[in-house]
Order: C-alpha cells, then structure tokens, then sequence
C-alpha cells in the first residue's frame, strides 16, 4: 500500500531531480517504446571503468547510514516544492489482478473500503512536499477520471492527451518525512540514481529486480526475476543494511523496489541518448544505467511496504488493515493523511449487527448479519442473516432506489446486496455485485485455482473472486 506505490523517480524541475513510481508492484512494466537488448538479463558493473566514474569525487558512506532511519534530519534545500517532479507509473494491462483489473486500470483498483491504489503513491508524494506529480497509465484510461484525489489545499487541471493522463497539483511516499530523506540521500551521496531497496525473503524474491552492494552501497550488480541458480547466485550477507544475524539469515536478498530518485539530466540521458529503445524503465533502463558506470545508489527502507501486484497480496494487505492490536497499515496518522476522491456519503449504518475486527467505509447499511475479519467498502448493503468472514467486499459505485429493486424482484433477479442468510469466506467481493439469498461463497472443496467467468468468479491461490457487476443467483454454492 505505501507501495502500492512502488516505483518513484525523482528529478529536479529546475535542474534538480526526477521521482518515479509505481502504484501496485516492484515489477514496472510502464514505460512503452522498441524493444530493447537488455531486457530479463543479469549484469555485473564492478568491472566497468566509463566515463561516468571518472565524473564523481569519491565518496563513503555506509549502507546503513543511507537509509530511512527516523533519527536523520532532513533538510532539503532547494525545497521539493520546487526541485523536485514526481512521476507515477501507472501500470500495465494487471493481468496478475485479473479480474480486479478486467474494467479499470490498477491504479483504479479499490483499497480499504475508502480509497483507491493511485490514493497511496499521491498521497506520499503530497505528504513529501512534492507539488508536481505526472500519472502516467497505459490501460483503461477512462477509469481512473474523477477520482484523482481531493484535496482542500490542492488544485488541480486533467487533460488527455494521446491516451495520456497528465495530473497536475499545486499543493503542499512512505511517510510524511521518508520521501524527504530519500531525496537528500540521493543529494548527499552524490548519485545519478538512487534506488529504494527491500530486504526479501527466498520465496517472494522471484518477483523482484534484485541487486547487489558494495560496502558503501553501490549497487554492483543487478538481475530480473531470477530463478533457480541464478536466484542463488544473488543471495547476500544483508547484515550490511543493518540486520541482525537472525533477520539476515531470513532475509538474504536485496530487493527493487521499484522507486528511484534520479537526477534530470541523467534521465534526460538515458531516455534520449543511452536508452532510446529501452521497453521497460526498471528492468532495462536502472540496470543499464549501472551497466556503463553510473552511480547507482541503494537506499534502505525500512518501514512498511508491499507489492500488491498479486491477488493473493492484494487480499493479505487489505485483511492487514484489521490486524489487532496494531495493524500492518494505518490510515489515522494524522501526519500522513492518505487523501482520496470525496465521496460525500452518510454514515454507514448498522442495525443489530454483530461486527469484529473489521474495518467499515462510509455509507453502509448492514443489517442483522455477523462481519468478522473484513473490509467492507462503501456503499455496502448486507442483508438480515449473512455471514461475512475473512472477506474483501469493494461495496458499490451507486445507490440502487426503490423503484430500481421493485422492479429486480419484478424480473426475478437481484439488487446490489448481499442477500439475506449468505455466507462469504475467504473471498473478494468487486463492486457493483448481486449476490442473492441463501448464496454461500466458501470455497468448500478447496480449489486453488479455477477461471469461471461466464459464472462470474475467479479461484486464485484459494481465494474467490466475484467480478465487478457479476449476479449470483439465490442459492449458489460456490
């Protein structure tokens, strides 16, 4: 979710730096040109003598002191306000957040009841003191209008432009002071590039651009989604960010994150002139840029970040906001208010409910029913006798009226609801979806895999997925 923001850039406007970054995965797969060599391949850049080195003054600077330690000072001068553009990528087609993406684009997809995925990488950006932000999507382009988020001390201007989105806010990622010292790392080491970096474990690691590191940080080396020996050729020792033996051992890779700072000219570069065929800014361009002598520096963050690029980890991070006694994410930091599209909805109402550990949006009406372990999004109407559990349910876009429901019933079929005695386990309810009475959506063979969409769901990795605007029908066993 602070990843969902994952890939950031940052160049200054007037010469300064550039912030990329990406809303749902460390994976980019954003920028669309020709094709380009280096795609998928492993580099090794301790050998490289270019003209690059020969430009820098040698420089120290531990690991560990490059890093999102609350103990540092940011002061940044020039101010980000003005030094500093940021630039979020918007993601591709999402077909790993199929059928969450099926009608929207990632950034579209919904997040704990309230909020959408391009609220995340927006807010952080604001939160840091970075007033200039371009939001760059390739797929269903039509989905993320209206819901840039708003904001009473931010101005605004949307203009499309050969399929384009182009955001631009006048106003005041990772928390309110992170995105400040990722940029004076970035201007204290005198890098060309600076790259957020994640200590991963063996089983996620696949899905990440991994990197190598020498005692001051510079990434040395770099490889796409490795696997098998090539995955093991890229373990290290990373007591070198600053973990303890045991932490190492669980932990023993060095993971993108798919957010960088980048110096302007140094983009302007390796755009135009290094990499002008380059497909894809993460996997081709970082690693190139260190592949001819560029400094490229690792930054370590250390607070909360996950990719959601996964149905499965899209559903993890949603259930993690209900952890108690401390959830993995919090929404009421008043010092990193997470701002979204003002829905302008009534209170959510609930009548003899029985509601645990679960998070509510706005505008719900939730009758007679037990809820325990969920999110329920806005607008959400949950009948007399339902069962929610370990559930996601993304509410509706609309209120049906009355009028709209009598004449549902007249025609046999259902309102947006969830009917009266249904039971949902383990499952992602899409906005907009009918489901009727007496429907249970428990996975009761457990199936981990299965497309059934002219049905209306998906099974991933154990987990239903009901599509957006799909009807179940009274009495479905799914």
């Amino acid at each position: 979710m602070a990843s969902m923001a994952a890939m950031s850039a940052t160049t200054p406007i007037n010469g300064s730096y550039v912030s990329w970054s990406h809303p749902t995965s460390t994976a980019p797969n954003n920028l669309s040109f020709s094709t380009s060599a280096l795609f998928g391949d492993k580099f090794d850049f301790r050998n490289v003598t270019a003209s690059y080195q020969t430009k820098r003054t040698p420089f120290t600077i531990s690991p560990k002191a490059v890093s999102d330690s609350r103990n540092s000072h940011a002061c940044l001068e020039p101010d980000t306000s003005r030094s500093v553009l940021g630039i979020i990528l918007g993601g591709g087609a999402g077909t790993r957040l199929y059928p969450l993406t099926k009608k929207r684009a990632k950034p579209a997809v919904p997040l704990g009841a309230n909020y959408r995925l391009i609220d995340i990488p927006v807010s952080n950006c604001l939160n840091s003191n970075i007033s200039k932000i371009y939001v760059l999507t390739q797929f269903n382009l039509a989905s993320l209008n209206g819901i840039f988020p708003g904001h009473t001390r931010a101005t605004w201007a949307v203009t499309r432009r050969k399929g384009l989105l182009k955001f631009l806010l006048l106003s005041r990622v990772l928390k309110t002071q992170t995105g400040s010292r990722f940029i004076l790392a970035h201007r204290e080491t005198s890098a060309d590039i600076i790259v957020a970096a994640f200590p991963m474990d063996e089983k996620r690691a696949t899905a990440f651009g991994l990197m190598k590191i020498d005692e001051e940080g510079r990434v040395i080396e770099f490889s796409e989604k490795p696997k098998g020996d090539q995955l093991k050729a890229m373990q290290v020792d990373t007591t070198i960010l600053g973990l303890d033996d045991k932490k190492a051992k669980e932990m023993p890779f060095i993971a993108s994150m798919g957010i960088y700072v980048v110096s302007k000219n140094v983009m302007l570069d390796l755009l135009s002139n290094k990499f002008p065929g380059a497909n894809d800014f993460g996997s081709e361009v970082i690693p190139g840029a260190t592949s001819i002598g560029m400094r490229v520096q690792a930054y370590l963050y250390e607070g909360y970040w996950k990719d959601i690029g996964t149905i499965e980890a899209f559903y993890n991070a949603n259930l993690g906001i209900t952890k108690k006694p401390v959830p993995d994410f919090s929404f009421y930091d008043r010092s990193s208010p997470i701002y979204t599209q003002p829905h302008y909805l009534p209170p959510s109402k609930m009548l003899d409910a029985d509601v645990t550990d679960s998070v509510i949006g706005e505008g719900c009406v939730i009758k007679n029913c037990r809820i325990h372990h969920s999110v329920v999004g806005l607008r959400s109407c949950i009948s007399k006798g339902a069962i929610v559990e370990d559930t996601l349910l993304m509410g509706a876009d609309y209120y049906e009226t009355e009028a709209d429901r009598k004449f549902l019933a007249e025609k046999g079929s259902v309102p947006i609801i969830i009917g009266k005695n249904s039971h949902i386990k383990r499952a992602i309810i899409d906005k907009n979806a009918r489901i009727g009475d007496d429907v249970k959506i428990i996975n009761s063979d457990n199936v981990l895999e299965a497309e059934k969409e002219t049905d209306g769901y998906f099974i991933k990795s154990g987990i239903i997925t009901i599509v957006k605007d799909a009807l179940i029908p009274s009495g479905t066993l799914i």
